[in-house]
């Protein structure tokens, strides 16, 4: 009797122990199958000033662009520089074969001789004649024939100068010099090439680069935001008082030299909707060169404007959208729209977003609404870091 008791009893307590093992078992699954709530990186929106970049393409061109041709003709002789070297103004480049030209000079040299000779001779002949006249013994018909023939050799004589001046001229022509300080570009011939002024091809062309201008173009609405507020009356004062310009080398660096809008395009391209804009920087260093690719970067300074990371937005449809997080930590997609080519890394916020709510700067694109989150709040500042 008492043994089966026992039994009894043991079989009660497994049954109890079995029962609370699988009591708790479903709960671990129950809370394993529970969603997690996650952590996002979020900020909250404030309205603020900063000074956001606008960057261009843009081209170089040297500050003069001098194609170099010959004015006379003859055969390259010599080749002084070689492409890419920086000359200096009244530098020689080429020289072409001149022995016609020396020959000229000797002429014209000799001719002046000459003519020097015919001068003295018809002074003389007026010494001579003068007081034979004033004595009547001889007409004055002999005086002024004297005179004529002096008048004439004195022409003669300046005609011979002009000559040499012309035949050095010519001869001068044979040593080809650079015009400017600057950079030689390609040469397409070589000695013993027959050049004329009339040759298609330039020797060379100089680029002129101690300042170079940066050419982009900018949208007319673009360009109405930069020079609306600036102060001056004209267009022209406008763009005086438009802030300095920076550069954007090949390579991404930054050019240590400013520079300065100058000009813009009177009329505004009908295909493109945009002006073509004229910067000019100083490059005593010669770093750039014409024909170069850079980039133009144009300062925007804004102010209590509501500026969103553009990594905390996505696009869908052609409309962009920011994840908003309640104050219980549950998201809300919500479409906003910005300015037009808002600079930088950042959007100028126009609708959909207000001072003080928080948005989600990570995984923006994927959080649901209605997802749960914990809120990982962010410094401002340290969000902004790169604003000036």
């Amino acid at each position: 009797m008492k043994t089966n008791i026992k039994t009894g009893l043991l079989f009660l307590a497994g049954i109890t122990l079995a029962s609370c093992g699988g009591s708790n078992k479903e709960d671990a699954a129950k809370a394993a199958a529970a969603p997690q709530v996650q952590e996002y990186k979020v900020v909250t929106l404030q309205p603020r000033s900063a000074t956001l970049n606008t960057d261009f393409p843009a081209s170089i061109q040297g500050q003069e662009n001098i194609e170099i041709r010959p004015r006379i003709e003859g055969y390259i002789e010599k080749i002084y520089v070689d492409e890419g070297a920086v000359v200096k103004k009244g530098q020689p480049l080429f020289k072409i074969n001149d022995p016609q030209y020396e020959q000229a000079v000797r002429t014209a040299q000799a001719g002046i001789k000459t003519a020097q000779a015919q001068v003295s001779t018809a002074k003389l002949a007026v010494v001579k004649v003068t007081p034979l006249v004033q004595k009547e013994i001889v007409s004055k018909y002999e005086l002024e024939s004297a005179q004529y023939s002096y008048d004439s050799a004195l022409a003669s004589l300046a005609q011979a100068r002009a000559a040499l001046v012309n035949a050095q001229t010519n001869l001068s022509y044979t040593t080809v010099t650079s015009p400017v300080n600057g950079v030689v570009g390609s040469i397409p011939f070589r000695l013993g090439s027959l050049v004329n002024s009339s040759t298609t091809d330039p020797l060379t062309t100089v680029s002129s680069i101690g300042n170079v201008y940066a050419y982009f173009a900018l949208n007319e609405k673009l360009l109405l935001e930069f020079t609306k507020d600036s102060t001056g009356t004209s267009f022209s004062q406008k763009i005086a008082k438009l802030p300095k310009v920076s550069l954007l080398l090949a390579d991404g660096s930054l050019y240590k030299e400013q520079g300065r809008i100058e000009t813009v395009n009177g009329l505004i391209n009908t295909a493109t909707g945009s002006a073509n804009i004229r910067a000019r920087f100083s490059n005593p260093q010669g770093v750039i060169r014409s024909g170069s690719s850079t980039t133009v970067r144009l300062p925007n300074a804004v102010k209590d404007a509501l500026l969103i990371p553009q990594s905390a937005t996505f696009e869908l449809q052609d409309k962009r959208f920011a994840v908003v997080v309640d104050k219980e930590g549950k998201t809300k997609t919500v479409s906003i729209t910005v300015m037009e080519n808002t600079p930088g890394n950042y959007y100028i916020v126009e609708s959909g977003l207000k001072a003080g709510d928080q948005v989600a700067l990570e995984g923006v694109s994927t959080l649901k609404d209605g997802t749960q989150i914990k809120a990982n709040v962010q410094q401002p500042d340290a969000i902004y870091a790169d604003l000036k």
